[in-house]
């Protein structure tokens, strides 16, 4: 049997423990597909050599019928929480600009290219927005920047001002622009639930950050537009009820 320490957090996909030494276990909720945590596996051994800071990823472990990966164990605390403890939203764009900007430095081929990802989160559409859908990607670029695909405050954390992204399950390579509007749609147009206290506040907040992230990569919302009218579509066939 699998011994494993302290639970360190919980997620949509996985729960995280403590493990041997310096590592966690991410270990994913029963049921979870053998393919996406392979995915996920491959993805993060593809990307660990490359150059910025990341937890790395080591084995896939078998745990009471549960699927698990191990990675370096993350000191700090997300930037997530630390923007909402501190209230520095700036402080909170520069930082993850930073680490974007090391992320989209590298150039990979052997990752999904991003527009096949956003093809195969069309499937749940109508005929006729799928169509709509794959016409505008037609006309957007290829490329072969890394693009982590997920990249947003809960999956970077943040130690004595040094900054490591996690979750990989959607690396790609494609155009940078797409890596920044789906940033920007994670942050800002992911919707606040209704009852939520201070809801107003918080949309602010998200536009505010967005903005300011935006400007900390030098990137106008013009330069997005059509990536993000498309990752719009697709994400919210993708996932319909998710919230930041």
């Amino acid at each position: 049997m699998v011994q494993y320490g302290k639970m360190l957090g919980v997620g949509n996909t996985a729960t995280v423990y403590e493990w041997k030494e310096d590592k966690v276990l991410k270990l994913f909720h029963r049921g979870y597909p053998r393919d996406a945590v392979e995915k996920e596996f491959n993805n993060a051994r593809t990307i660990n050599s490359l150059d910025f800071a990341k937890a790395k990823a080591y084995e896939i472990i078998s745990c009471e019928e549960q699927l698990g990966i191990i990675y370096d164990k993350l000191e700090g605390e997300s930037l997530l929480d630390w923007v909402s403890r501190t209230g520095d939203v700036e402080g909170c764009a520069v930082h993850m600009a930073k680490l974007h900007k090391q992320i989209i430095r590298n150039k990979i081929s052997n990752v999904p290219n991003y527009k096949e990802f956003l093809k195969d989160n069309t499937v749940n559409l109508p005929m006729s927005k799928q169509k709509e859908v794959l016409n505008m990607l037609e006309k957007l670029p290829e490329a072969n920047t890394l693009c982590h695909g997920d990249f947003h405050p809960g999956n970077i954390f943040i130690s004595s001002d040094s900054t490591m992204i996690i979750d990989f399950m959607n690396v790609c390579h494609g155009d940078y622009l797409y890596d920044v509007a789906r940033t920007v749609f994670l942050i800002e147009y992911t919707p606040v639930p209704i009852d939520s206290k201070e809801r107003e506040m918080i949309i602010y907040l998200k536009k505010t950050l967005a903005d300011l992230y935006l400007i900390q990569m030098d990137v106008t919302r013009e330069m997005i537009q059509d990536y993000l009218s498309v990752i719009i579509i697709c994400r919210m066939a993708e996932c319909p009820e998710t919230s930041f």
